[in-house]
This record gives C-alpha cells, sequence and structure tokens, in this order.
C-alpha cells in the first residue's frame, strides 16, 4: 500500500488509551504487593521504583515506534503498526512476590541490631531496591545473550515445561492468592471480580461497548472510596491526601554494582526464567506481526527488549518490559506508530512529575486483584491449550512445585518463630529449674514452658527440611519436571537423561533445592546440612536420569 506517513492516526487514540492503562495497572499491581504486602516503604515505590521502571517502557516504547516508522519508510506503507512494549506482568508480579518482598524481609531481620522503626523499614527497603535493581541489569544481559538464541531455546525446551512452571505462579498466586486479597474488602473485590467475569471471562459487553477491565477497576473503586467514607461495616480505607503529588525525576542510580555479586545472585534462579519467557514471547510476537504484514527483525525486537530492561535497571526500575502479544489488536484497531511513541512519552513523564505515581497510590490492591484472578487463570489455560494434548500431564507436573512454594512460605511464617519460641521456653524452664527457686508460680511457670513442646508436630524436624529444599528454584524445577516429563512421553530418553542431569548439578549446589532458609547457592561439601540434601536430590535426579535412559534404550530395542 503506498500512501503517505502519518505519526498519529484515530486508531491510534485508542490503542493509546489499551497500552497506557495496562502499563499503569501493572505499576498498580507492583506497588500494591510491596506496600499492602509486604509493608514495603512507599517513598522507594512511589519516587524511586515507578519511575525507573517507567524510564525503561518509555525507552522501548520510543524504540518501536522508530523501528515501525523505520519499516513505513522503508516498503512505503503508510499501515505498519508499531510493536507495542510495556511491563511483563507474570515478571511483574514474581519480581514483587519472590524476590523484593522476601529481600526486603531478609535484610529488615538482618539490620534489625543497626536500626529500629521506620529507620528500620526504610533501610531494608533501600538494600531491597538496590537488589532488584542489580536483579534487572542481570535480566537484560541475560536476555542480550538470549536473544541470539531464542529460537534454540523455544526448539530444544518443550513448551509445557516453559509455559507449566508459569501456570502455577498463574494458578496459585494470581488465582488462589489474590482471592483473598480480594475478600479482604468484599464489597469492592467482588463488585470488581463480578465485572471481570461478566466482561473478560463470559465476553458479555457492557452498554456503549465500555472496556471491561476498566470498568471492574472504576466499579470497585467507587465502592471502595465510597464505602470508606461512609463508614459502612465500619471499613477502613487509606486517604486521598496521604502521598501528595510530588516530582519524581529519575536518574542513573549506582548503589546496585555492590549487590551484583553477592545478594542478586540467590534470585537468579527465580528471575531468569521470567527473562527467558520474555525472549520466547518475543519471537512467537514478532511472527504473529509478520504474519499480519509488518514484518520486523526479530533480533532487534528481542535486543531492545534486553536494553530496555537494563535501562529500567540503571534508573532505579525493578520490572522488566516485553512486547506485548497485543500487536494483531492494536492494528485491528488502526494503529500506527503513533500510540506507542504516545506511551512512552507520556509515562516517562507522568512518572517523572509524580503523576503516574499517584494513580497507582490511588488504586487500593482489593480492586485490582480480580483482574490478577483473571490473568492468573488466562496464563494457567495458556500452558494447556499452547501444549499438544497429550503434554497436559507434563504441563500438571510443572505447577506442582509452585503449591509447594506456596504451602511453604505460608507454614514458614508460623513455623520458624514458633521453632524460635519452642527452643527459647526450653531454655527457660532450664533455668528455672537450675534457679532451685521453689516457689508455686515458679514451678507453673516451668510446666507449662516444658509442655510447650507438645505442641510441636513430632515429624516436623523431619519433614520440613524436605519442603523447603522443594520450594527453593521453584520455577526451574516445575520447567525441569515439565520438559523431562514431555520427553518420556515422547520416548527420547536421551533428552531425559540430559534434563534429569542437568537438574542433579542445579540441585546438588543448591540452585534448586537449596537446603537453607534464604535460598543460598553453596558448595555442598562446606555447608553443615544434617540432612544431606544436596547430595541426596543430586543422586536421586542422576539415578533417576540413567534408570529411565537404560529402561528406554532397552525398550527401543526389543521393539525392533
Amino acid at each position: 500500500m503506498t500512501s503517505e506517513f502519518k505519526w498519529f492516526k484515530i486508531g491510534d487514540f485508542n490503542a493509546f488509551f489499551t497500552l497506557f492503562l495496562d502499563n499503569v495497572l501493572n505499576l498498580v499491581i507492583l506497588a500494591s504487593i510491596l506496600v499492602q504486602g509486604f509493608g514495603f516503604p512507599e517513598k522507594i515505590v512511589y519516587m524511586f521504583m515507578i519511575p525507573g521502571t517507567a524510564v525503561g517502557v518509555m525507552f522501548g516504547d520510543l524504540v518501536y515506534s522508530y523501528m515501525g516508522y523505520k519499516l513505513a519508510k522503508k516498503e512505503n506503507r503508510a499501515d505498519v503498526t508499531a510493536m507495542p512494549l510495556g511491563l511483563d506482568t507474570p515478571s511483574t508480579i514474581g519480581m514483587a512476590v519472590f524476590v523484593l518482598g522476601p529481600a526486603f524481609l531478609y535484610f529488615k531481620s538482618q539490620l534489625s541490631g543497626q536500626f529500629s522503626g521506620d529507620d528500620l523499614t526504610y533501610q531494608a527497603g533501600l538494600h531491597a531496591w538496590f537488589t532488584g535493581m542489580a536483579i534487572m541489569i542481570w535480566m537484560g544481559l541475560v536476555k542480550i545473550i538470549t536473544s541470539y538464541l531464542g529460537n534454540t531455546i523455544q526448539r530444544y525446551v518443550p513448551s509445557a515445561g516453559l509455559l507449566g512452571s508459569i501456570a502455577g505462579i498463574g494458578l496459585v498466586y494470581l488465582a488462589a492468592d489474590q482471592f483473598i486479597t480480594t475478600m479482604e474488602f468484599p464489597l469492592a473485590g467482588l463488585t470488581a471480580l463480578a465485572l471481570v467475569l461478566f466482561t473478560l471471562v463470559a465476553h458479555q459487553k457492557l452498554p456503549a461497548n465500555l472496556p471491561g477491565a476498566a470498568v471492574a477497576v472504576l466499579a470497585g473503586l467507587i465502592v471502595y472510596y465510597g464505602s470508606g467514607i461512609l463508614g459502612i461495616f465500619g471499613q477502613e480505607f487509606k486517604g486521598l491526601e496521604t502521598l501528595p503529588v510530588q516530582l519524581a525525576i529519575p536518574y542513573p542510580h549506582f548503589s546496585w554494582p555492590a549487590y551484583f555479586f553477592k545478594e542478586a545472585i540467590l534470585y537468579l534462579p527465580i528471575a531468569i526464567p521470567f527473562g527467558l519467557l520474555t525472549i520466547v514471547g518475543g519471537i512467537n510476537v514478532t511472527e504473529s506481526a509478520r504474519l499480519s504484514g509488518d514484518n520486523f527483525n526479530t533480533k532487534n525486537i528481542l535486543l531492545t527488549e534486553a536494553f530496555a530492561t537494563i535501562v529500567a535497571g540503571l534508573f532505579g526500575g525493578v520490572s522488566q518490559s516485553t512486547p506485548y502479544i497485543g500487536h494483531g489488536a492494536y492494528k485491528r484497531m488502526g494503529a500506527g506508530v503513533g500510540y506507542t511513541l504516545a506511551t512512552g512519552i507520556l509515562i516517562g513523564i507522568g512518572a517523572a512529575l509524580g503523576l503516574v505515581g499517584y494513580i497507582v497510590y490511588l488504586i487500593p490492591h482489593t480492586v485490582v486483584a480480580p483482574i490478577l484472578i483473571f490473568i492468573g487463570f488466562e496464563i494457567t489455560a495458556m500452558a494447556y491449550l499452547m501444549t499438544p494434548k497429550e503434554h497436559n500431564m507434563a504441563v500438571s507436573i510443572a505447577i506442582i512445585p509452585t503449591i509447594i512454594h506456596f504451602g511453604y512460605t505460608k507454614l514458614k511464617m508460623l513455623y520458624e518463630p514458633f521453632h524460635r519460641f519452642l527452643k527459647e521456653a526450653a531454655d527457660a524452664a532450664s533455668a528455672l529449674k537450675a534457679s532451685g527457686l521453689d516457689h508455686a508460680a515458679v514451678k507453673k511457670a516451668i510446666a507449662i514452658l516444658s509442655s510447650a513442646a507438645l505442641l510441636y508436630p513430632a515429624r516436623s524436624e523431619e519433614t520440613y527440611p524436605y519442603l523447603q529444599a522443594l520450594s527453593q528454584g521453584f520455577i526451574i524445577t516445575g520447567m525441569i519436571w515439565g520438559a523431562a516429563t514431555v520427553f518420556i512421553i515422547q520416548q527420547k530418553y536421551k533428552n531425559v537423561l540430559y534434563t534429569l542431569l542437568f537438574g542433579a548439578v542445579l540441585s546438588f549446589f543448591g540452585m534448586i533445592h537449596s537446603a537453607t532458609s534464604s535460598g543460598e547457592i553453596y558448595l555442598p561439601w562446606v555447608l553443615n546440612d544434617p540432612n544431606y540434601i544436596p547430595y541426596k536430590f543430586a543422586s536421586a535426579y542422576a539415578l533417576t536420569g540413567i534408570l529411565l535412559y537404560g529402561l528406554g534404550t532397552v525398550a527401543s530395542k526389543d521393539s525392533r
């Protein structure tokens, strides 16, 4: 089609609002999980994390706009639709739930001897933020390398392994866990959830064809603030005046290098799979754009995504960007390159002026949670729909480590403090006995403290270390289990052997199944582990791989 190129067209306006709100929604998710879920300092989230993350989006969308312009000029077309870029929802949630939140709690415990109160919270938040920045740089570097290997990864790692492990996050942490958040303020939460189900699940249209997700959030906000102002059921809510709009101009930060080879390393087994998934997703999205007539260079699309992640990390961002799967939908809207250009500019300027941060602040987690539930089910359904039917069992197996991790994180909050209490109670009872005080109150105290151990499940000391180990590195574990199951189904026993030997190496050094509470990577021979978990798990993986390879070899010979 030969026509005059235009930077903005009518279709760009609808596409802009969709892409802009999608990115804002992801920032709402990030802030809600950190501030309301973990008690992260608001100042760090709204003044540093959100503006820095927005810089990455601005960079990527501006580059994609330029790519669209160059393609339109090269092919002398006016109907080229730029590749959309935005924040990746699964990894935004993954970074908040599995990296930034736990790192914040870890630093809070580590710094408790030096700081207290608000100072402790803020210092722990700073350390966790620096760790998140370092991880972003790691992810960007890995994405640069894998942008050249994306097709190879997609070819050799079965989709059941790649998608199944992420489906576990969708089912457990997005759907099940977020339902709890929805019901913390049921008037607003269920109102939003009902509209999400009506529009996004049942595909029913609202009057004037209003967008379902936006209406769900708006209705939830009205009920939330209305209930709070009227004091219905004694419902408490955050006010509108607590966080004033203020400048939050992002700038490069240089504190992250100190965390690059230390704290950040601990979280790479969780973070890197998300980076790999965006590379594979970027390949699929670029192929989809090619089929719709926009033949972008795949490597350039992936490299832009990688550098956008690094830019975000340098400026304080903590969530990676990715090419959005909605290119075809934006093309059907009649969008060109203006919608990505406008999104990039307004996200960047809005974040710097503090407007994006304030919008994000005003939207409570309970109103956004229903959309997360929908996304969780969509991710889970996609894992089954995008893999061959005969591999459904592999997808289900890949989900299991996430379920174990969810159970472990909930139990850990009770188990470890309770374990410390029992030890202190036993020590106190011993000290009272040793004091020789013969008073009725003292004897009663000794009896109570001594009986505390009866509350402790008899086998918990035996089972808890294995529950802990199974939950560590759960995303990679799911990928290994899912991939190995696919290869067994396909009777590719050499691939089974390689996959399980890979699992043996990772488990031996703690990249998966770490024997430590913090999920550290270690040299097993210097680890003080009475359960010998690295040796048990590594030998089990290796033996299973050798056994299946041997059985498969014999079976293939017998079938000839």
